[in-house]
């Protein structure tokens, strides 16, 4: 047996009713306009694996159902849906192919006259009672849903209320509830959903270079930066270049120090390369480069002055701070600079030969297996061990740009990346096996899949990696 909706609060103003009424005694709202929750019409039937209706495993996305013999409940006599507002349908275009549009809505028919005894109620004659939104939104289950109000009756408060209004052109619109425009503060103004980072994931494909980097999984933001690109020497030939950097989290506004890094250490090096400079003077150039960058940033920091470190070296101002490591492919020679404990590593081709880490930490560990007092392995598992003794910044005592060049005598890749990879893969080997056979051919992929093996690790750390693929002619001359 059916039975009649009952509301328990007025929809107007909310006052509790009880059984029976039919006017709110506190605002007076005709009750009887109110509607009953209209029965669910599901877009997809979502059913058990494998039944009709169900993607699953990589199934082609179905097509949509045909419509029963003489068309839905309220069709026309000839097929068509019936005017005014309805639940979503399939749209007999909407195939497999591609995206469609949606037709035009028809227009609204107008309202019958009210009597001339009787006041006008709801918008004025050829306006909707009912926004397109409202009226074409589609039916969610378990919500309920106005519906169009009777001839004479006032307009349903909820229906005007709970419009969206469309985001302007240009506007950054909500990622979840596709709808709202996006705040100054990156929060949605329609569901405050929090709008992901530009710099939570990135990533850039030259050709002949990539690079990929994430938050990881415990920071709460992205404090490491790239840069990729490519030039001619005078010759002709290219010269392809990747930098990476890496905020110091200790310091203030590491984001920031490693984006500037980035972007200066790259900037100079598409200057000079072209004019012939020797890439590793290059390379060397683009680090004191990047040094002045993230130096400027705490001259302008709340009064934090740079030059204050040239009369007190050992003052410490926990300015913008970043490590930086790059290399650069041009005229047969492989180049790699550094200052800090971002690394690079070469990985050949075929595995014939035997893989090497191209650059030496600025750390604490490495200072003391240099000195001799500690092997490798107990260094790395003092807790000081990651503790670095070089970045760029305004506070670092003294800036050692390291720079080194190499001929390999077979092709293979250089894998340029922070210590949110290499924890995962410190050794030369360990990165070897797990950087793609086709690393040179897919440079991008590669990028990725070192990534995914730092999240599948655990992801500590923000995780940045530039893979630059380095071709040689069988036969050709060693190390230099």
């Amino acid at each position: 047996m059916s039975q009649r909706h009952q509301l328990s609060a007025c929809p107007g103003c909310q006052e509790p009713l009880e059984s029976g009424d039919l006017f709110c005694g506190a605002c007076g709202y005709d009750l009887s306009a109110v509607p009953p929750p209209p029965q669910d019409r599901p877009t997809m039937v979502m059913g058990s694996p494998g039944s009709p209706g169900s993607p699953v495993g990589g199934a082609a996305w179905p097509a949509a159902p045909a419509p029963p013999p003489g068309g839905l409940p309220g069709d026309q006599p000839d097929g068509r849906p019936a005017p005014g507002p309805s639940a979503v349908r399939f749209d007999a275009r909407a195939t497999n192919d591609g995206d469609f549009e949606l037709p035009a809505p028809a227009p609204a028919p107008a309202p019958a006259p009210a009597p001339a005894s009787a006041p006008a109620a709801g918008p004025a004659p050829g306006s909707p009672s009912v926004p397109w939104e409202a009226a074409h939104a589609p039916v969610v289950e378990g919500a309920p849903q106005p519906g169009p109000a009777p001839a004479g009756a006032a307009p349903d408060p909820r229906a005007a209320g709970h419009a969206t209004a469309p985001a302007a052109a240009g506007a950054r619109v909500c990622v979840a509830c596709r709808a709202g425009q996006v705040d100054a503060d990156g929060y949605c103004e329609n569901c405050g959903h929090a709008q992901p980072r530009e710099r939570d994931h990135m990533e850039e494909e030259l050709g002949a270079v990539a690079a990929v980097s994430d938050r990881g999984l415990r920071h709460h933001r992205n404090e490491d930066a790239f840069a990729v690109s490519s030039t001619a020497l005078p010759d002709g030939s290219p010269a392809v270049v990747a930098i990476v950097c890496d905020g110091v989290s200790s310091a203030t506004r590491p984001d920031e120090a490693s984006a500037a890094a980035a972007a200066a250490a790259n900037e100079s090096l598409l200057a000079s390369l072209p004019r012939g400079t020797h890439p590793q003077a290059a390379m060397h150039d683009a680090i004191v480069a990047a040094s002045e960058a993230v130096n400027a940033l705490a001259a302008g920091d709340g009064g934090q002055d740079a030059g204050a470190m040239e009369h007190d070296p050992h003052r410490h101002q926990n300015a913008p701070a970043c490590t930086l490591v790059g290399a650069v492919v041009a005229g047969g020679l492989l180049v790699v600079g550094w200052v800090g404990d971002s690394r690079a590593y070469w990985v050949p081709d075929d595995r014939g030969g035997p893989p090497a880490r191209l650059t030496e930490d600025d750390s604490w560990a490495a200072q003391m297996v240099a000195a001799g007092l500690m092997n490798e392995a107990e260094a790395y598992a003092d807790e000081r061990a990651h503790a670095i003794t070089g970045w760029l910044g305004a506070d670092a005592y003294e800036l050692e740009p390291h720079t080194a060049a190499f001929k390999p005598d077979r092709p293979g890749v250089v894998v340029v990346c922070t210590d949110g990879l290499w924890n995962y893969a410190e050794g030369a080997e360990d990165m070897a096996r797990v950087v793609p056979p086709d690393a040179a051919a897919r440079p991008l992929h590669s990028a990725q899949v070192l990534v995914g093996h730092a999240l599948d690790g655990g992801g500590h750390d923000n995780v940045t990696v530039a893979v630059l693929p380095f071709a040689v002619a069988p036969g050709g001359a060693g190390s230099a």
